[in-house]
């Protein structure tokens, strides 16, 4: 699977769970060429994402929103995942 589908997998398993208002997505794999992850398959992204569905979440609930979202793709499509989410309160 190429990256940019990869990508767009992420962008509609996200969307579907969490209604973002704000969805921004950074493939940084071509930093990480050499790792494991990397070696592997997975891919290393920067998320940055705002949803009213974390207002009044602590920020582990909030990734694991985000984390149950993709679980599917983590581990062989996705080997990181750095995130930020924001609640639209918090911008």
């Amino acid at each position: 699977m190429n990256q940019a589908s990869r990508a767009e997998r992420i962008r509609t398993f996200l969307t579907a769970a969490l209604d973002p208002t704000l969805l921004e997505l950074t493939d940084e794999s071509a930093l990480h060429a050499g790792h494991a992850g990397a070696a592997s398959g997975g891919s290393h992204f920067r998320l940055k994402i705002v949803s009213a569905r974390f207002e009044g979440l602590r920020l582990v609930m909030r990734h694991r929103l985000v984390y149950d979202s993709v679980h599917d793709m983590m581990h062989n499509e996705i080997h990181a995942l750095a995130i930020t989410a924001l609640a639209p309160s918090e911008l």
